[in-house]
């Protein structure tokens, strides 16, 4: 029999730069993960190409980027499952490359497709993973994560007959069973379905408060809800580091004014307000509305509705960017 999801009442969290400098503002706490000039390649192909950057308590970091960009290069080689070709990684201050023993033990690792044993039930699983750690606050630890991923109705149920997002709580529950001060997640939402996906992205900004979690993702609304930062990544390189709000603020179009023009003519008004310094551009959209874009970014509807004059205009309404079309402009090498 295979259980069911619901929407688990979980609680939830609380100008783009070009180079790999995290904005101060968002930053309070100690850092957790410090990368410098990571490098790996895989043949001729270079898969991280010097990347840079750090990550602090309360942090999480979206990394975003196309299939190939080195997103799971560059958390496999932050978790130490694999070695750079140059560069430095410290994990709560202990370098990977000296003792990597010691970072295992302070990082909480979910893999894109997380092997678990299908025939074990979900506290034998976690049981496993505890001895495995040699926790010597087993039983807690078990009744902590059980407790954390809301999986105490199916902890005696086998791990194959669950859902989809069942498992990936599963999942995260093994990541978190030591109580890591870092989470590295990689994909943690892929392929589950929207009600699935809302549970698991509350479920880790209810973790971030007192750790760093870094997660890739390649769904932009993912990173715009759970992240308080985005990292873009684009052939092993990080085109932009700021948050999802600033990214938003960057895109295409933020702000533009659309609107209908009722009594008048609208090819009159675009033209009119094309005149204005702080309008970068104003047409007639193919269903005749009007819409004008500030050149500035800037919210500059009084200003429109001022230009318009005594045209009645109806159905107006300000755009917020997107960060899919900032992505996609960034990726292809547009600067943001």
């Amino acid at each position: 029999m295979t259980e069911t999801d619901h929407p688990d009442s979980v609680p939830p969290a609380a100008a783009a730069e070009t180079g790999t400098v995290p904005p101060e503002a968002d930053a309070p706490g100690e850092v957790l993960i410090s990368v410098a000039d990571l490098t790996k390649h895989y043949g001729a192909i270079r898969a991280v190409d010097g990347i840079s950057f750090e990550v602090r308590r309360g942090d999480v970091l979206g990394f975003l980027g196309p299939n190939g960009a080195g997103k799971t290069t560059a958390m496999k080689m932050i978790t130490g499952f694999l070695e750079p070709d140059r560069g430095s990684i410290a994990v709560a201050g202990i370098d990977v490359a000296a003792d990597r023993l010691a970072v295992s033990r302070r990082i909480g690792y979910l893999p894109e497709d997380a092997p678990a044993y299908g025939e074990m039930t979900v506290e034998a699983f976690l049981r496993f993973i505890a001895e495995a750690r040699e926790l010597e606050a087993e039983e807690q630890a078990i009744e902590a994560v059980l407790e954390t991923a809301h999986l105490r109705s199916v902890r005696g149920q086998t791990i194959e007959t669950l859902s989809k997002g069942y498992k990936r709580r599963v999942g995260l529950a093994q990541a978190l069973i030591h109580d890591p001060d870092v989470l590295i997640l990689d994909e943690p939402t892929d392929g589950l379905d929207p009600n699935q996906k809302a549970v698991v992205q509350d479920l880790i900004s209810s973790l971030s408060s007192d750790r760093c979690i870094v997660l890739s993702t390649h769904i932009l609304d993912e990173a715009e809800r759970v992240c308080n930062r985005a990292v873009i990544l684009s052939e092993g390189r990080i085109l932009v580091d700021s948050t999802p709000e600033d990214l938003v603020s960057q895109a295409p179009g933020h702000n533009a004014v659309r609107f209908r023009v009722t009594e008048g003519d609208a090819e009159e008004v675009a033209a009119r307000l094309a005149e204005a310094e702080w309008c970068a551009s104003a047409r007639v959209l193919p269903g005749g509305e009007v819409e004008v874009e500030p050149r500035d970014g800037e919210n500059r509807l009084n200003d429109v509705l001022a230009a318009v004059g005594e045209h009645r205009v109806a159905d107006v309404r300000v755009r917020e960017g997107r960060l899919d079309e900032l992505f996609r402009d960034v990726t292809r090498g547009v600067a943001a």
